[in-house]
């Protein structure tokens, strides 16, 4: 029971830690950063780092050491409506623009959104990049002038990116996009660019189709001359061609012609020789076929009579060989089995003797290499068994009745306790037991007066002086 008990309380704290491993295994989404904090270990340089970013794996969480949260990859979409930027020519303009941003997955970059922006939700990550990019975009806008601003807007977006995402990274985000959607000046300036550009445009435009159209009409002209001068140099080269075809099929037609009859020729002849050579053919293979026919009939009557004596006899060696075979492999499976069976017989025999002779070793070393003392200790050992069998003479014996007369007038034991007394005196004492096995009774067990008083006397003839032992008297067997 209490093997049962350890058992299920070993088994109740394995389920425990596995299901607190299973808990604290975390995994990060892909959409996701899994920042841990805590004690997380030290960086290269020796520093303590304050957390550990993981992006797109996962890591076991440490009870008590340490702690975890996610930051969220969403981007974030924020309107930036720059009102009165000054510029560089001191021209005070709008640019409203939408800039989309997020945390940054980056090494380094997460460890500085760790550090800034964990536990911020996404409105106030939105606050917080919206003043960075408005400070960002007014410096930009105050290093160039209006023209580049509306001209090269590329140049302009690349200006933003670049010292808007500088400052994003300080705290952890990264600039995904810009969009700036109209740039407008309380002056007109901007109006006043983009009409005269328009103008201009317009009679570039105008100046284009006029000498689009004179080519057109040149282009045409010298179209038509060309399309004249091909018209007739073509149709010249197509009577050519007709006339040359014709010639061609007419040559062709007798070629053909000739061609023809001499292949009928040929073939009319071919066509006789091939007659001949099939009789003279046919008249040979019915010759040989005559001939195989004589043969074949010769060798029909031969085989009738010696095939059958060859299966015969080959029958009857098949047979003599197969029983010959049988016989040898009962003989030697019979064989193997018996030599099998001495030879786990004798190896189990040699097994048991040599742990025997290993155990009578041991006992002999226990006893400091006394042989002697071996023997008792190993009949001390059985001295249990030796005791229950002679107990055992006397548990089952039947006596169906006992009459006992007694008047009671004895003195000390009545005739009932003698009879009992002495039906378990029959039994041979412990210390004649040991005597017989060559040892002596333990004092524990009690002690023999008559041997006893021996020592005594022999101690006393010695001049050696022993203490008087009071002498133990063996139990009783009980009544």
């Amino acid at each position: 029971m209490a093997s049962l008990i350890l058992i299920i309380v070993a088994a109740v704290i394995l389920f425990t830690m596995f299901i607190m491993v299973l808990t604290r295994y975390k995994k990060c989404p892909s959409d996701r950063i899994l920042v841990i904090y805590g004690k997380v270990g030290k960086a290269q340089s020796g520093r303590s780092l304050s957390a550990k970013c993981i992006h797109g794996g996962a890591a076991f969480i440490w009870p008590v050491f340490q702690h975890y949260e996610f930051m969220n990859l969403t981007p974030m979409s924020i309107t930036v409506d720059l009102t009165n930027a000054l510029s560089k020519q001191n021209i005070r303009i709008d640019v409203p623009s939408r800039f989309t941003v997020g945390i940054s997955t980056e090494s380094g970059i997460m460890q500085n959104a760790a550090e800034r922006l964990l536990g911020l939700g996404l409105v106030e990550i939105e606050e917080l990049a919206k003043d960075i990019i408005f400070g960002q975009l007014r410096l930009v806008v105050a290093t160039m002038d209006i023209e580049e601003i509306n001209t090269d807007r590329d140049l302009f977006l690349e200006e933003v990116s670049t010292n808007v995402e500088t400052e994003l990274k300080k705290i952890g985000l990264r600039l995904i996009n810009v969009n700036v959607t109209d740039i407008n000046d309380e002056s007109g300036y901007i109006d006043a660019l983009g009409k005269e550009a328009a103008a201009k445009a317009i009679n570039d435009a105008r100046k284009s189709v006029a000498e689009r159209n004179r080519d057109g009409s040149i282009g045409e002209a010298l179209a038509q001359k060309d399309e004249r001068v091909n018209v007739a140099e073509s149709n010249s080269q197509a009577i050519e061609g007709e006339n040359t075809a014709k010639i061609t099929v007419a040559e062709s037609d007798a070629l053909r012609r000739e061609r023809e009859a001499e292949a009928l020729r040929r073939a009319t002849a071919a066509e006789k020789v091939q007659t001949a050579k099939a009789l003279q053919e046919a008249y040979a293979a019915e010759e040989d076929a005559e001939l195989q026919r004589a043969s074949r009939e010769k060798a029909s009557k031969e085989a009738d009579i010696i095939v059958k004596a060859e299966i015969e006899k080959r029958k009857v060696e098949i047979d003599a060989e197969a029983s010959a075979e049988r016989f040898r492999r009962i003989a030697k499976g019979e064989a193997d089995a018996i030599f099998a069976k001495m030879q786990a017989q004798a190896k189990g025999l040699n097994e048991m003797l040599v742990k025997q002779a290993d155990g009578f070793g041991k006992i002999i070393d226990s006893a400091d290499g006394d042989t002697n003392a071996a023997v008792r200790m190993m009949i001390a050992d059985k001295m249990e068994d030796i005791i229950k069998v002679q107990v055992e003479a006397i548990k089952n014996l039947k006596i169906d009745k006992v009459t006992v007369w007694d008047s009671g007038a004895g003195k000390g034991k009545s005739s009932t306790a003698n009879f009992l007394s002495g039906l378990m005196k029959s039994l041979p004492p412990m210390n004649e037991l040991f005597d017989m096995a060559g040892m002596e009774l333990p004092e524990y067990l009690g002690k023999d007066k008559q041997r006893e008083l021996q020592k005594q006397m022999a101690a006393a003839a010695q001049n050696t002086p022993e203490e008087p032992q009071a002498p133990v008297a063996p139990e009783e067997p009980a009544e």
